[in-house]
């Protein structure tokens, strides 16, 4: 019943206020909580972590121990961290980090932390926020609507089988794969089998969402060599269940849908001035001019619409 939003801007301007409009008119497909993966200007060096704390009595300790995990790693903060206190026991947090020495070790240093603190984005660009409630709520509480970038996706949630707590939300952050996240509407029946299979590889699951496993699945066929564009078609083949996803990177958004396409998705694409969703009435709130709409309703589908001149190669 989940719904999921993808939007994608000519030129770097107020996606985030986009994204909430876009899941604000989705909203009663998910009322358990809503979430945001926003592509803002590119950082050069260094990256932005959100992420959120589960004990807010505790947050100076958390800091400090995250702290001296970054020197550990060659790594600093180069600001204070921005947090957001939750009325409940959590807290959510936002910083940026130096680079360290090795991101794909840090990250499983920092995963440590796990039990009191999870980061849910990595990236130059990628901001994940993500929380329960209705699309507007969770844009006032972070302050979405003012986030500027180039792109994003957007999921509103209804809780089938994992936790309503904000960190089993989407999107997924493809953790360790910097700047590469997914929103997913439907279900994976193999989900164990493949987790246990990238398990194995050394890859570390957070929560028990099979839409975790997507994110993870396919950033690491791209690792092996794949471009996104045939990661997505063996997606269809080699994961069994019923999905359509949207996966974001810095170089734009890719899609798959299963071989029954029982998940719908439609797309208004204006020269590359795009916005996708699972309703129609929800892309019709960004594009309020008359204009065609694409229905992907067919099966084993996949697609990749680009952000200006940048590179989907692994």
């Amino acid at each position: 019943m989940c719904g999921i939003a993808g939007r994608i801007l000519s030129a770097p301007g107020n996606v985030g206020q986009d994204l909430v409009d876009l899941m604000d008119a989705q909203s009663h497909r998910g009322a358990d909580s809503t979430g945001f993966a926003i592509y803002t200007i590119p950082r050069d060096e260094g990256y932005v972590l959100r992420g959120m704390g589960f004990d807010k009595e505790k947050i100076d300790t958390d800091l400090d121990d995250f702290k001296n995990l970054l020197t550990d790693h060659s790594a600093s903060l180069k600001s204070e961290p921005s947090i957001v206190m939750d009325h409940n026991k959590h807290y959510c947090f936002k910083m940026e980090v130096t680079e360290p020495k090795d991101l794909r070790t840090w990250v499983v240093e920092a995963d440590s932390l796990a039990q009191r603190m999870e980061i849910q984005s990595c990236g130059r660009s990628l901001e994940i926020i993500k929380d329960t409630g209705s699309a507007a709520e969770v844009a006032e509480k972070h302050n979405v609507r003012e986030m500027v970038g180039t792109h994003g996706l957007g999921h509103a949630r209804l809780a089938t089988e994992s936790s309503v707590l904000p960190n089993a939300s989407h999107p997924f952050w493809a953790r360790p794969f910097s700047d590469m996240a997914i929103v997913h509407n439907g279900q994976i029946t193999d989900y164990y089998t493949w987790r246990d299979k990238l398990q194995r590889k050394g890859y570390r699951f957070l929560t028990e969402n099979d839409s975790e496993l997507i994110a993870i699945w396919v950033s690491d066929q791209m690792k092996a060599g794949m471009t996104m564009e045939q990661a997505l078609k063996k997606s269809i083949n080699s994961i069994d269940g019923i999905f359509t996803y949207m996966i974001a990177g810095p170089a734009g958004i890719g899609f798959a849908k299963d071989r029954f396409a029982l998940k719908p998705l439609v797309v208004i694409d204006d020269n590359g001035d795009l916005a996708a969703a699972t309703e129609e009435q929800a892309v019709r709130r960004v594009f309020k001019e008359e204009c065609d709409v694409i229905n992907h309703d067919g099966p084993s589908l996949t697609g990749l619409w680009g952000v200006g001149n940048r590179s989907f190669a692994a």
